[in-house]
């Protein structure tokens, strides 16, 4: 089934770079863009906005070589708000931008930190799940309930994965091997419902547009990470949920060039 989960991934991606990429025209438009008085917003959203992470990073390389400046810093020194936080946001390693953001959020509340994975912590999770279950005669089940109801979809996901791995089966056959009844139907609806991912980043997306004001972090957040995983799909999830398009709710909840960015992103039929 690999050929299957390729082909999953290629058509999640919003953001595929450019298929005739090279970083140093990229490079001059950009510097052009931002050199002298005044700023070209349209020609760095152009730019940024249709690379792969791996091209801008190929970008920055080629600013820093032809023009002796650091490409994020020259951004930030040049733009302002959301749209500068938008275009800094997509020139991190996601890796950098994941640790970034979680060193942020855990100075806020904990729904802002519930989108991140640490793990460390999900490989401890799934070890202590396997000793709670299939390791001993028995079953620990509260164990089970505290990490099935405690941890973030995303956290239990990565989970999961690490849970196969040690025990070599899925989460769901040791539930149902473990657990009988009530207990073992509640368990597995949980699970079910952790492994719609897109539901869940749809969910977040929407609330971070509904309403009063706009929640810029999660919505900046979520849009940057998932662009080259599978946010075309989330947005096909969200139109089922919620009856209107990810993108139309963007146009009616940002404006200016940070809107014209996010819409790139987000890409066609949005």
């Amino acid at each position: 089934m690999a050929w299957w989960k390729a082909w999953m991934e290629q058509e999640g991606v919003t953001v595929k770079g450019s298929p005739h990429f090279n970083p140093e025209p990229d490079a001059e438009a950009l510097y052009t863009a931002m050199k002298g008085i005044g700023t070209n917003e349209q020609a760095i959203i152009d730019v940024l906005t249709r690379r792969s992470n791996a091209q801008r990073q190929q970008i920055a390389r080629s600013f820093k070589a032809q023009f002796g400046k650091d490409l994020t810093e020259t951004l930030q020194s040049e733009l302002s708000g959301k749209f500068e936080r938008l275009m800094v946001a997509l020139m991190y390693l996601p890796y950098r931008y994941e640790a970034k953001e979680l060193h942020e959020a855990m100075k806020g509340s904990r729904d802002d930190v519930s989108g991140f994975v640490d793990p460390g912590q999900a490989v401890q999770d799934a070890q202590d799940l396997y000793a709670a279950g299939e390791k001993i005669h028995g079953t620990d089940e509260m164990k089970f309930i505290t990490i099935l109801c405690t941890r973030s979809a995303t956290h239990l996901l990565r989970v999961f994965e690490e849970y196969e791995r040690i025990a070599g089966k899925s989460i769901e056959d040791s539930i149902k091997s473990e657990t009988h009844g009530s207990l073992e139907e509640a368990m597995l609806t949980v699970v079910k419902c952790t492994r719609n991912l897109h539901s869940y980043f749809a969910e977040r997306l929407y609330y971070a547009l509904k309403g009063a004001g706009t929640r810029d972090g999660t919505l900046i957040r979520n849009i940057v990470s998932r662009s080259e995983i599978d946010l075309n799909l989330i947005k096909c999830q969200f139109t089922k949920m919620y009856g209107k398009t990810l993108g139309s709710m963007i146009e009616g909840d940002t404006s200016g060039d940070y809107r014209n960015a996010l819409l790139n992103l987000v890409g066609s039929s949005a």
